[in-house]
């Protein structure tokens, strides 16, 4: 980096998105003062909490550097944000220079210097170091085109994405409001009072758990077959209007369970990841009104999803908004932490996969366990779920490769579900001539 433009410029890069409202402070590392830990968090809007947060701001950035990559030589400081009404770019400026030195003081008293402090603001930066109005004049230098920079270009080159702004990222996983939002509260209110007696029934909680499961994997194969274009807002409309209202409350109440919100975190990789995660993007959208907090968990299966797949600030944006929803959600406090250490999410994939491998051997074990009465390959052939068992899509196993048992005696009239899939001839959720939401032979549990 030559000058303040090009660290301007390079910061959408470093994050992965454009913060809005943001402080962000970067440490720097060796002789080449090369980019290390870094940190973003949402301007206070009451300036006297500025002193407390640059306080803590300066020592998590300044202590995790030094325990990751050893002691930074300098910090970078970007306060971006977008005037108010009846604001400029240069009052949003000096409004925040109180901000801007009181960090630089922060990091001062923990002996690292602040090599460059930015406030961004429409479509300009301002320097609160540099006193040469030639280079940083007080009507401010208008930031680089997107894409027309040389980091543009390398980051182009290496693959790096840029993911639009923080507001519109969070915006995708915000609850609607309107007339929408009444409606589906309605029916989180009809579905929470029937789950109440379900869950009072003997093996009420393993029904739900398993139902949930099962219309969880009709979803993300409903979603598979029907993957949207266009800009974000548009995809994520095509993805509200595949679920019905009575179908996300369904969900969203299944998945505050914590045993079954593990097992939907099995979804995680391959074909069915970029599905389940517009699943737990729909869902979090549809926890409105008082089911705000029913959020945390969709969300955290939305962060978690990303990590999986290496989109780390779409992970963050998503975790974060689950801590809001629920500070206290164990789930959320961990992934938030591990990706912020920067630690490898495989470990964790493989617990997920062992889980999975487990449950499916012991549903094999009981499947084993059934009387000589009907057997599985007769039930099979016949269309029907095998006895005292569950049909395929429910329990994610794999279909029968065993020989179809001769047909019995009049049988042949007998309605036969069809061979070789993994759902039920009948089943359909919805209304009457939607599509089916059975597997179809997708794997989508694998």
């Amino acid at each position: 980096m030559r000058g303040p433009a090009e660290l301007a410029d390079a910061l959408p890069y470093l994050l992965g998105f454009y913060p809005d409202n943001s402080i962000v402070m970067v440490a720097l590392h060796g002789d080449r003062a090369r980019f290390g830990g870094r940190l973003r968090l949402g301007i206070p809007s009451d300036p006297s909490h500025w002193p407390d947060v640059s306080d803590q701001l300066a020592d998590c950035l300044i202590t995790g550097a030094r325990r990751r990559s050893g002691r930074p030589v300098g910090i970078l400081v970007f306060l971006c944000q977008e005037p108010a009404p009846g604001e400029t770019g240069q009052d949003v400026k000096e409004r925040l220079r109180p901000l801007a030195q009181r960090l630089r003081t922060a990091c001062g008293a923990l002996d690292v210097p602040v090599l460059e402090a930015l406030c961004l603001s429409n479509g300009r930066f301002w320097s609160y170091c540099c006193p040469d109005y030639r280079c940083c004049p007080a009507e401010g230098t208008p930031l680089f085109l997107p894409g027309t920079s040389v980091m543009a270009a390398a980051a182009a080159y290496s693959g790096m994405q840029v993911r639009g702004s923080l507001k519109e990222m969070e915006a995708r996983l915000t609850p609607r409001t309107g007339p929408r939002g009444a409606d589906q509260e309605k029916a989180l209110d009809a579905a929470a009072e029937d789950l109440v007696p379900r869950m009072l029934r003997p093996d009420g909680a393993a029904a739900v758990h398993r139902d949930t499961l099962e219309l969880a994997t009709a979803m993300i194969h409903r979603f598979r077959q029907d993957t949207p274009a266009g800009s974000n807002r548009a995809r994520d409309a095509c993805d509200d209007a595949l679920i019905t209202d009575a179908e996300a409350a369904t969900l969203i109440l299944g998945l505050q369970n914590r045993a079954t919100r593990d097992r939907a975190a099995e979804w995680m990789d391959g074909p069915d990841a970029a599905a389940a995660l517009r699943l737990w993007r729909a869902l979090a959208r549809r926890c409105t009104g008082g089911y705000g907090e029913h959020a945390a968990a969709p969300l955290t299966l939305a962060g978690w999803v990303c990590w999986s797949t290496a989109d780390g600030p779409s992970a963050r944006v998503a975790l974060s908004r689950a801590l809001a929803a629920d500070q206290e959600y164990v789930f959320a406090q961990l992934l938030h932490r591990a990706l912020n250490e920067g630690l490898d999410p495989e470990p964790l994939r493989r617990c997920l996969r062992q889980q999975r491998e487990e449950a499916e051997a012991a549903e094999a074990a009981r499947d084993g366990g059934r009387g000589a009465g009907t057997t599985a390959g007769e039930a099979e052939e016949a269309g029907a779920p095998p006895e005292g068992g569950t049909d395929a899509a429910a329990t994610g196993r794999r279909p029968s490769t065993r020989r179809p048992a001769p047909a019995r005696p009049g049988s042949a009239g007998r309605p036969r579900g069809p061979r070789g899939t993994t759902r039920p001839g009948s089943r359909t959720t919805g209304t009457s001539g939607s599509r089916r939401t059975g597997r179809d032979g997708d794997r989508s549990r694998r």
